[in-house]
């Protein structure tokens, strides 16, 4: 849910005039987020927003790699979410494609783009939901329009007409969905009146005279550059049909002007620029022809093997990313508790050798924890049911810390936490959120389950398997003293009790391997 809502914050700035630049703080924490917590399709998601947001900036090499990490984290047959129904998972999977679509839309990868909004589509049919149904017709509109306005440039003007009717077959179809979806709209009027890029879908697929009134109508309610390009040359092609050239080519100068300073839509704006140029004719002054020609075919030449080039370099990065991630998920899961999906052991011994070599780490905290009850769990209903309890008990530890302490799953019903930076009392108070946190929580996911933790402070070179004796001595105190608390052992505690506490080799814990 909260991944969610950062996309609805990010998605809502990148399409806002003048927010824009707000979205890279809600990307940055959307991408801490969805990685913290394994959310695999909103990660990806974010890669994909990321790319758009690049695109604003005109850093189109740095969008494609986006894209191509984003397609690499989908790659491989995904399995359901078991917190999400089949429908909410359908709908997340499609919305994340359609995110990655648009980005390789702009970009120019048109083929590429056409096969992730296919994929999108079988997402879609499984969950069919009229407002995400309306979105991806309107969002393949715009792909297959784009694709026909880049093909006229290379000279297909066959296969360019082809998408240019598909795109009109689809704006027809759009016409349902869109009536029950969430669009602000006029319920009197059609998608056609209402969307700039169906009303120009239409009118490419036919120019005529028929169209004129409808887009010039429409025309001021195109906020973004690919609206706005791709209505201007359906009007200006309406208008040349009619004979009114010199109206057509001050529609497409217009939308040059509004258009100079935002890099969001490179292959369209050379299509906005072509279409201008053929209009002018030779003896428009500034708006001639003859001048550009031969450095147009060469410029269009280069652009073509361009698309190629593009092509071949999302393959080989997503790719990379693909067999990257691969090693790192094998990686990650030597490292992960399968259960609970925290660090494990060897991950703690790890991160603990890491931290204590540095004394900018110190003061540091190290606390055991263990459940009360959890053995009666296991008992009274099942070990499935426990460890149902382990997971929630993990993930309602965590969320209770800071995000720089580690909580790691030891064996069984124990888990370590290790908190650097801070001073046993704070130590002490951020734990008992943590006991305070599962002890609320409703008896039918934890079975009345509760902690009794044991935290000291790390000493100066203190090795890991004397710190956690130390911390074993201390969660018994708490055991002792009724469980559900927190026992810290300071020094003076120790040395009180260090008969019993610390020197007696049946509180020692074995070395870890």
């Amino acid at each position: 849910m909260v991944a969610q809502l950062l996309r609805s914050a990010v998605a809502i700035r990148l399409v806002t005039n003048g927010e824009q630049s707000t979205a890279q703080p809600y990307l940055d924490e959307m991408m801490a987020h969805t990685r913290r917590h394994g959310l695999l399709v909103l990660e990806a998601d974010t890669h994909a927003l990321k790319g758009r947001f690049m695109l604003m900036l005109g850093a189109e090499d740095t969008a494609l790699t986006e894209a191509a990490i984003a397609l690499a984290m989908l790659d491989d047959d995904l399995p359901l979410d078991t917190t999400l129904n089949r429908r909410t998972w359908n709908m997340m999977l499609a919305s994340t494609l359609m995110d990655i679509g648009l980005v390789l839309t702009q970009l120019g990868v048109y083929e590429e783009a056409d096969q992730v909004m296919n994929r999108a589509s079988r997402y879609i049919r499984d969950s069919p939901v009229p407002h995400q149904i309306s979105v991806h017709l309107i969002n393949r509109i715009r792909m297959l329009v784009g694709w026909g306005l880049r093909l006229e440039r290379v000279d297909q003007s066959r296969i360019a007409r082809e998408k240019f009717e598909t795109a009109a077959a689809i704006a027809e179809a759009v016409e349902g969905p869109f009536r029950e979806s969430l669009f602000p709209r006029q319920a009197d009027k059609s998608a056609a009146e209402q969307v700039p890029v169906v009303a120009a879908a239409l009118a490419l697929a036919n120019p005529s005279s028929a169209h004129v009134e409808r887009l010039f109508e429409i025309k001021p309610t195109a906020k973004y550059a690919r609206e706005l390009i791709i209505t201007a040359i359906a009007l200006a092609r309406c208008l040349e049909q009619t004979g009114l050239v010199h109206e057509a080519v001050d529609v497409l100068a217009e939308s040059r002007r509004a258009l100079e300073d935002d890099p969001s839509e490179p292959t369209l704006r050379l299509c906005l620029i072509r279409e201008f140029a053929r209009l002018s004719g030779p003896n428009g002054g500034e708006r001639t022809l003859s001048a550009l020609e031969s450095y147009a075919q060469e410029l269009e030449t280069q652009l073509w093997e361009m698309r190629e080039s593009r092509i071949a370099t999302l393959n080989t990065r997503r790719e990379h990313e693909r067999l990257t991630r691969k090693h790192g998920e094998t990686e990650r899961k030597a490292m992960q508790d399968p259960l609970t999906g925290l660090p494990n052991r060897r991950a703690l011994d790890e991160r603990l050798e890491a931290l204590s070599a540095s004394a900018d780490n110190h003061p540091m905290a190290l606390a055991l924890v263990d459940l009360d009850g959890f053995k009666e769990v296991n008992d009274q209903y099942s070990h499935a049911d426990g460890d149902d309890v382990l997971r929630v008990v993990a993930s309602t530890v965590r969320d209770a810390l800071r995000g720089g302490d580690m909580v790691a799953r030891y064996g069984g019903d124990e888990f370590v936490v290790l908190l650097p930076g801070a001073p046993l009392h704070a130590a002490e108070a951020a734990l008992n959120r943590a006991v305070k946190a599962v002890s609320k929580l409703p008896h039918d996911l934890s079975h009345g389950v509760t902690l009794s933790v044991g935290v000291v402070a790390l000493r100066q070179n203190e090795t890991a398997a004397r710190a956690l004796a130390r911390a074993d001595a201390a969660m018994y105190e708490a055991k002792r003293s009724g469980g559900n608390g927190v026992a810290a052992v300071t020094m003076s505690t120790e040395t009180a009790q260090s008969g019993r506490l610390v020197d007696d080799p049946a509180w020692a814990l074995p070395e870890a391997t």
